[in-house]
């Protein structure tokens, strides 16, 4: 039986991270550098990110499972002063001098988002006054009540933002997290094992988590927990409506955002009085909708973001209202009774297991294969994932070729499960093509 995962209480955590900022400070790195972080997720993975964002430098979590055409698009972009992308050298981290942090983070972890493009940009905060940084801390913990006897159960892949978030903020609290990579049989064990009151997934999580307790004949023993938020993808109702029943309407929250920002939070006991809302807009936002239903968040200084080095993107992205600077990812809805009601993603996204995947990232590696003459890439409804990523192309290439591109270029989650040859895509008289139609 694998070892049960170490509690990583917040002193631990704050002493390894004024040895790891010591470290990255004797590493040469100064106010403003980067360090790209490439390694699997562990409780140092959060450390690392803590330190660095509290001693002046830019945290870069990414997917340690990018290939290498993909790891040197972003690093082309962030020219990080330090990458780490061996266990070895993030242990190394752990023995510098120690050093002062700030009290709060003065930056948010960038992380990465493709977009229609195709092209990764970063999602970059700025730096944040420190009135502003604590604003940002307590503003999440008065959501979520992180308080110093939470211990958060971290099963998400730590270079995603949410489950990052909810780590950081139970540490600020003073609380604990283990770190579990989510297989149902383990992440069931440390329910019991472990007693965590807090923990962040994907619809995907808890469809699988019911999946195993089913086979054994089980309930999964989930009575310690307060607060179980999930997010990343649609909860389809029968797990949704189960995990209210196994867990508690007063314990399951869902919300929908995105890596530059989030806008709702909904309560269990909120969505079952108006089935399908994702809840009212988070505590110092206000949610609104345009003349094409597109939505848009007005939000607070701190939450306010750039695409790192993009000026254009970052103009498209906002806008003035009434209620202050908005911003849109281009998702389209609509909010009644201030209860917001997503109507559908942004029209090339493909969410498969609360992973986002663009097509035009896909689309560019595969429309490189010799022999294709045209490529569309869209996602098909999955009952474990949510969606699947498939692909249709015109032209002389095999399927074995696409497929061997693709594990050579794409990382898993981008990669098509499916693949289907067609004479000609099928488009709308501009030229776009019908994605729905393929679908």
């Amino acid at each position: 039986m694998p070892a049960q995962p170490q509690i990583h209480s917040a002193a631990d955590s704050l002493a390894r991270q004024r040895r790891m900022a010591g470290s990255l400070r004797e590493s040469g790195l100064r106010h403003g550098d980067r360090v790209a972080l490439l390694t699997a997720g562990t409780t140092a993975t959060v450390d690392l990110v803590l330190a660095a964002s509290r001693s002046g430098v830019v945290p870069v979590p990414l997917d340690p499972r990018l290939t290498p055409r993909e790891r040197a698009v972003v690093l082309d972009q962030v020219e990080p002063t330090l990458v780490v992308d061996e266990p070895a050298v993030l242990d190394a981290l752990d023995h510098g001098p120690e050093l002062d942090l700030d009290p709060y983070p003065r930056c948010r972890p960038m992380h990465f988002t493709s977009g229609t493009t195709g092209r990764p940009k970063g999602v970059w905060s700025g730096w944040l006054s420190p009135e502003h940084a604590e604003a940002a801390a307590l503003e999440e913990r008065a959501l979520w009540g992180f308080r110093p006897d939470d211990l958060n159960l971290a099963v998400s892949p730590l270079y995603h933002s949410a489950p990052l978030r909810f780590a950081i903020g139970t540490l600020l609290a003073g609380g604990s997290v283990a770190v579990v990579p989510f297989e149902p049989a383990a992440v069931a064990r440390a329910f019991g094992d472990l007693r965590p009151t807090t923990m962040f997934c994907v619809p995907a999580h808890l469809q699988r988590l019911f999946a195993h307790a089913d086979e054994l004949g089980e309930r999964l023993p989930t009575d310690s927990f307060r607060l179980v938020a999930h997010a990343g993808a649609p909860c389809p109702t029968p797990v949704r409506l189960r995990a209210h029943d196994e867990l508690g309407a007063d314990v399951v929250w869902e919300f929908y955002g995105s890596t530059e920002g989030q806008f709702t939070a909904c309560p269990a006991t909120e969505w079952r009085e108006r089935p399908g809302t994702l809840g009212r807009a988070r505590p110092g936002r206000v949610v609104w909708t345009d003349g094409d239903d597109q939505i848009w968040c007005a939000v607070p200084p701190w939450a306010r973001f750039e695409y790192w080095r993009d000026p254009d993107k970052t103009a498209s992205a906002w806008t003035d209202s009434p209620d202050g600077p908005s911003f849109t990812v281009g998702d389209l809805g609509r909010v009644e009774d201030g209860h917001v009601f997503l109507d559908a993603r942004r029209t090339d996204l493909v969410i498969t297991g609360g992973v986002n995947v663009y097509p035009a990232e896909v689309e560019d590696v595969l429309g490189a294969v010799p022999g294709v003459r045209d490529v569309a890439v869209f996602g098909r409804q999955d009952d474990r994932w949510g969606q699947r990523v498939c692909a249709a192309w015109v032209g002389d290439a095999t399927e074995e070729e696409l497929r061997a591109v693709a594990a050579e270029q794409l990382a898993p989650p981008k990669r098509p499960k499916e693949y289907e040859h067609l004479e000609d895509l099928p488009r709308t008289a501009t030229g776009k093509v019908r994605r729905t139609e393929l679908a």
